[in-house]
């Protein structure tokens, strides 16, 4: 392989992914010109379904989104209906819902740690074959998924889609008998958290840096789940700021590219991320006492830029969410209700939440009767997908500053680079087929 002249790396297909995709590198005498992460998904129209429906409807429909993060659409739907509404759902209810979530992030991260990220670690092709030569690090997370499930599946009727969230709360709230064995599992579980936590520490790490501005709801006094209020980290070391959810469109502004049906976002005209590594480095501080040690351990620094490292905070995440649920659980006295009435109102209002993957924004209008008459969904994947073009520009540049690398090397390295962002369950597959073009 040789730097000099113009080249083109393609990668055609990306396989077992949320949609479809490919990958399109231009170099040009030595340099990366333009990394292109080509969407070419169908259009899945969730917007428009939204359109014409009760304002009941959305977090049922929007929980249809994705299978592995329901909870995260449908508690930003929540949001943005109520607060059009005018209504604020009381402690309890909304301490159920952080338990719900809580049991999101467990299952989600813990997945996208064991079965997905640690096999680029280790040297495995996929969770299988990581399986035969680590059992008992691949059956830990197994069963921390599992306990995540349990959650979902106690406070929203399943793990998958959940049908017991409605606005305003609850079908139905869960009495403290039908907590406490949770409890007990979630104890024996913070065991397992830690030991992956411990596990993904002393993995060997790449040398990797991203600029970005870190994108991520705060909250005062508790690390931001389900509730807050946007927080700009800038990548240049400048001032931390803060927009009301109110404004989010105002900063966060999507568009069209001709290389991908999938939207891409700008925040204030500038590449942005969300997600794990955001949400750490603005609210690390608030961090429960046991995931601030584990952070301390696993050796974060307060802010995390190493895209490889992800893995790390999201381990840590899983502790915190653990230890967030034992309070809650512990704290839990049954509301006197499951819900509070959300009576149909005109106007407009916005939600965010932190998905597993990053801030979700939701914003719908309601005409007097109730009836959705506009909504807009703007997804973690869509806001950092050209801080991953960025980041792929960057890893595949230095990679070939430091040598010559064959097909094999670059194809792994932009698996590894796309799936240290988890910008989909399936995008986070072993999926890559590279093949070069000379010109």
């Amino acid at each position: 392989m040789t730097h000099r002249g113009s080249r083109v790396l393609h990668v055609g297909s990306l396989a077992r992914v949320e949609g479809e995709g490919a990958l399109h590198l231009r170099v040009d005498d030595g340099r990366v010109a333009e990394a292109r992460l080509q969407i070419y998904e169908p259009p899945r129209f969730f917007e428009a379904f939204l359109r014409g429906r009760g304002h009941t409807e959305p977090p049922d429909i929007t929980a249809r989104v994705c299978g592995i993060c329901p909870v995260a659409y449908q508690m930003s739907a929540c949001a943005a209906i109520e607060d059009a509404c005018g209504i604020t759902v009381d402690s309890q209810l909304a301490e159920l819902r952080r338990l719900l979530y809580c049991g999101e992030w467990i299952e989600s991260q813990t997945l996208h740690i064991h079965l997905l990220h640690a096999p680029d670690f280790l040297g495995r092709v996929s969770a299988i074959d990581l399986a035969r030569t680590h059992r008992v690090e691949v059956e830990r997370g197994l069963r921390l998924k599992q306990v995540g499930n349990a959650l979902m599946e106690l406070l929203g009727g399943r793990a998958i889609h959940p049908v017991n969230v409605r606005v305003g709360g609850f079908h139905r709230a869960p009495t403290r008998e039908e907590l406490r064995p949770l409890y007990e599992r979630l104890k024996r579980a913070m065991d397992d958290a830690w030991a992956t936590v411990r596990w993904v520490s002393g993995f060997d790490f790449p040398d990797a840096h991203c600029d970005e501005d870190f994108l991520a709801l705060a909250e005062p006094g508790r690390y931001a789940i389900a509730t807050g209020t946007p927080k700009v980290l800038p990548g240049d070391g400048g001032p931390q700021r803060s927009f009301p959810v109110s404004d989010f469109i105002e900063h966060v502004v999507e568009r069209q590219v001709l290389h991908s049906t999938a939207l891409q976002s700008e925040l204030d005209g500038r590449r942005h991320l969300t997600g794990s590594l955001a949400r750490y480095a603005i609210n690390h501080r608030l961090l429960s006492p046991p995931a601030h040690q584990a952070a301390t351990e696993a050796g974060l620094d307060a802010v995390c830029r190493n895209p490889f490292r992800s893995i790390i905070v999201r381990a840590v995440e899983v502790v915190y969410a653990i230890d967030e649920a034992m309070r809650i659980i512990d704290a839990y006295e049954p509301p006197p209700r499951p819900s509070v009435a959300v009576p149909p109102n005109a106007g407009t209002g916005h939600g965010a939440t932190e998905a597993p993957r990053g801030l979700l924004y939701h914003r719908y209008t309601l005409d007097a009767d109730g009836t959705v008459t506009d909504a807009r969904l703007i997804p973690p994947t869509s806001q950092n997908q050209r801080a991953i073009e960025e980041d792929l520009r960057r890893v595949v540049q230095a990679a070939m500053d430091d040598g010559d690398p064959g097909n094999a090397e670059l194809t792994a390295l932009c698996e590894r680079t796309i799936r240290n962002h988890d910008p989909c369950i399936s995008c986070s597959t072993h999926f890559l087929d590279l093949t070069i073009e000379h010109t």
